[in-house]
């Protein structure tokens, strides 16, 4: 008697990485470095974010008092927004970011990413995602389009099929029928 198994599931943990606006004209060093780091750089977007999409982006920021400047600092130029993929991603990504402080990155992780690009603690260069849940919502939110593993079931694929797949068949086989 044979046991069937099912294949096994492979799952690679994901982050969001975002250049920001004033080291734009570092990335392909900045990637480089990632590459060298055992990332995949799954997905990458080039973008100059409104006010309005960069207080949706920090909404758990909102009220605090540095949030005007970060807006005003985020939407200040185009940024880079990749998706990161690699075993335990979010933590390997937040380690070579080091402290969100880059003045205290230059003290106490001089080698991070952060101590070399960065310039304070706002202008601290890169943005990493904290957790599993922020990686999730931050890479829906850059990257509309992707689904994020695990692949949705129930409601969350019903959701997703009537907002990206549904309106496009539909466009397409409407095109098709009238062209017949």
């Amino acid at each position: 008697m044979e046991i069937s198994m099912p294949p096994p599931q492979i799952y690679v943990e994901k982050t969001l990485a975002i250049i920001k606006p004033d080291i734009v004209d570092k990335e392909e060093e900045i990637q480089d470095i990632i590459l060298r780091s055992g990332f995949t750089i799954v997905q990458r977007r080039k973008l100059h974010l409104s006010p309005e999409h960069c207080s949706n982006f920090y909404v758990e920021q909102y009220g605090k008092m540095f949030f005007p400047n970060l807006t005003a600092y985020m939407s200040s130029g185009p940024l880079v927004a990749m998706i990161l993929a690699r075993h335990k991603a979010i933590s390997y990504w937040k380690e070579l970011l080091g402290p969100s402080n880059s003045l205290l990155a230059k003290e106490t992780h001089p080698d991070s990413l952060r101590a070399i690009y960065g310039t304070d603690d706002l202008r601290n260069a890169l943005h990493g995602s904290n957790d599993f849940a922020a990686a999730e919502r931050e890479i829906r939110f850059m990257f509309p389009e992707v689904i994020v593993e695990p692949i949705p079931v129930g409601q969350a694929a019903k959701d997703y099929l009537n907002l990206y797949v549904t309106p496009t068949l539909l466009e397409g086989l409407t095109e098709l029928y009238l062209a017949g």
